[in-house]
């Protein structure tokens, strides 16, 4: 393993050959968990969730290709290219870097997709599933908004959607209590490749509709969560995603709105220990 440890207290750090960078921390030999962020976010993502979740596992944190400090994916005409196999793919090579047999995948949004379509690529390499906020079948109507979302990404920049997407992503007290926050997320979204959160705009948008009724299907344990009045990823998405993966459990987590992860980390690290204690992994 290929990783630079900056101080006694700071996650050890690296990036593989294909450009992705990481950090890794918690005890040697305990379970590892990987935690894989959003469209336009970053590993950082998970700052106020990783001292509890480091606490009980190996935790390992990555940038998408594009994102926060990861190169852009290895691939030429990259909006052509990019699919959801494509992360699905980043993640095998982050572990088999780290030689890394098998793991709980954590993903948020899009990286609730990503850890599905890994479970679909690599059975037997996702030792659980958590899917936080992720899309499914959205209807047409639903559908149409975010293809024009992504269509809009790509014709005027990767900001063209920021103040819209904060409105959907917070409650409006909390906009209006932490501006410092919403800084913050428009920065991580001002330091993603144009080209690269194009690319990953529109997987988004149309890289569900191989995640309906998932062949091959879906076997591991699996926890799904979203919050009520998460506009894009609906707890009825979230209960249609439970149905069609044997024995999943779904759990709605009440008020919030898609990020409620920032939010209210302490109201998804609770269901995500406890998942991983009753399962034991």
């Amino acid at each position: 393993m290929s990783t630079t440890r900056l101080a006694s207290d700071i996650p050890a750090t690296g990036r593989t050959a294909d450009g992705t960078a990481f950090d890794i921390s918690g005890p040697d030999g305990a379970p590892v968990m990987v935690l894989i962020h959003g469209l336009g976010l970053c590993r950082r993502l998970w700052d106020h969730h990783l001292p509890a979740l480091a606490a009980r596992h190996r935790v390992l944190r990555y940038d998408l290709y594009g994102h926060g400090d990861s190169a852009p994916p290895p691939l030429s005409g990259a909006l052509c290219g990019v699919s959801l196999t494509v992360y699905a793919d980043q993640l095998a090579r982050l572990l088999d870097h780290l030689d890394i047999a098998s793991a709980v995948i954590v993903g948020f949004s899009i990286g609730g997709m990503i850890n599905r379509r890994f479970a679909m690529d690599y059975p037997g390499r996702a030792a659980a599933l958590v899917i936080l906020n992720s899309p499914h079948d959205r209807g047409p109507q639903a559908k149409e908004q975010v293809e024009a979302r992504a269509a809009a990404v790509r014709d005027e920049g990767r900001m063209a959607t920021m103040d819209a997407a904060l409105d959907r992503w917070f409650t409006p007290d909390f906009r209006q209590d932490t501006p410092s926050v919403m800084r913050l997320v428009r920065e991580w979204r001002k330091i993603v490749d144009p080209e690269s959160y194009a690319a990953a705009a529109a997987v988004l948008a149309h890289g569900v509709r191989e995640l309906v009724r998932p062949h091959p299907p879906i076997s591991c344990l699996t926890l799904v969560v979203t919050c009520e009045n998460d506009t894009g990823s609906t707890p009825s998405m979230s209960r249609a995603i439970g149905t069609e993966i044997d024995g999943a459990e779904v759990q709605i987590i009440g008020r919030l709105q898609h990020l409620g992860l920032i939010e209210e980390p302490a109201a998804f690290i609770g269901p995500i220990l406890a998942f991983c204690e009753r399962t034991k992994t």
